[in-house]
């Protein structure tokens, strides 16, 4: 690492890079206390030289959640999971430790570092969270009322977009896209993220009125993003404790729509195994260990079932039941304690 280093929390991690890295938030962190060091150059370290030479003992290809420019996406696992290296259909390429600690990456022309930073603000740190044992939902996650309120569900479901109309409310958001889970004394907690939503632009316009209200992620990608920076939505940089999930359903075009469901345990376990945060890439033991935390998460907080409404002028009265909703169960909540 050069002696000028560029430093970010993330999910709970400190990151320093040898490049500034567009939307994360800056914080003071040095070298040595650094969880993640990250490598930024078109020329692999010696370190990449000697991992890419390991033989390669498992291949996963996948074509990720589509939150990212190009959802084509392979992992290669090198020598006795000493490595992981990933590629992208555009030629975006990383290579990992197996300790989630040291990280280079690189793309070339036409891509930018916004498409690289893109990439690792998500996918790339999903996979890092999961060689640490870090239980990861994706899921946008708000701050009520000082509880990490958590919208999880599938790619297109709707959970940024909702995330940012409940945002253009006022509610600050802790994360997006990765909602990174820490247990501490028997109570899960959720970590913040970065400070930017990710937005289609048929989302822009419904929630500004003009489809070319937000700039675009990258110049080589039609996504537009929100920016947390207190103008029109906040950013919650403190984790918070964990209140509630909410799992959204498929779209409805019934009368009956939007609307909240309660649901089982057992179903909620199962769509939460669903929506975990890279989970395709686990082993047995992991996916066991993993099974775990779910389980206690589905019988210890709060797991509620959005219906969300086909048309994009009811998501007015969606943001009215959650607000809703989210204030029924703090108020019972605060009636056990």
């Amino acid at each position: 690492m050069p002696s000028v280093i560029h430093s970010y929390p993330l999910y709970g991690l400190s990151v320093v890079s040898n490049t500034p890295i567009p939307g994360l938030w800056r914080n003071s962190t040095d070298v040595q206390s650094a969880d993640i060091l990250l490598e930024i150059n078109s020329d692999p370290p010696g370190w990449v030289h000697a991992a890419r030479d390991l033989i390669p003992a498992k291949r996963h290809r996948r074509n990720e959640y589509g939150e990212t420019a190009d959802s084509s996406c392979s992992v290669v696992v090198r020598g006795l999971k000493e490595f992981f290296e990933l590629k992208y259909g555009d030629g975006t390429e990383f290579v990992i430790d197996a300790a989630g600690k040291r990280l280079w990456g690189t793309c070339s022309s036409p891509l930018t570092i916004e498409d690289l930073a893109d990439y690792f603000r998500g996918p790339v740190m999903g996979l890092i969270l999961r060689l640490r044992n870090i239980t990861a939902l994706h899921a946008s996650v708000l701050n009520f009322a000082g509880q990490a309120i958590v919208l999880c569900g599938e790619s297109a479901a709707g959970k940024s977009t909702t995330a940012a109309a409940l945002a253009l409310r006022g509610i600050p958001v802790l994360s997006e896209d990765v909602a990174a889970l820490e247990i501490e004394n028997d109570k899960f907690q959720v970590h913040a993220g970065h400070p930017r939503i990710s937005l289609w632009r048929d989302s822009v316009e419904t929630l500004l009125g003009s489809a070319h209200a937000l700039c675009q992620v990258s110049p080589t990608w039609g996504k537009c993003y929100l920016p947390l920076d207190g103008n029109l939505a906040k950013f919650e940089s403190e984790r918070r404790p964990l209140g509630a999930i909410y799992l959204l359903a498929p779209r409805t075009a019934d009368h009956s729509g939007p609307r909240i469901k309660d649901i089982s345990a057992r179903e909620a376990f199962l769509h939460l195994v669903r929506n975990t945060y890279m989970n395709w890439l686990l082993d047995r033991e992991q996916r066991a260990a993993e099974f775990a935390v779910l389980s206690q998460l589905a019988t210890q907080v709060p797991v509620r079932r959005i219906v969300p409404h086909v048309d994009p002028a009811r998501l007015a009265a969606l943001c009215d039941l959650i607000f809703a909703d989210v204030e029924s169960l703090q108020n019972c909540q605060a009636l056990r304690l």
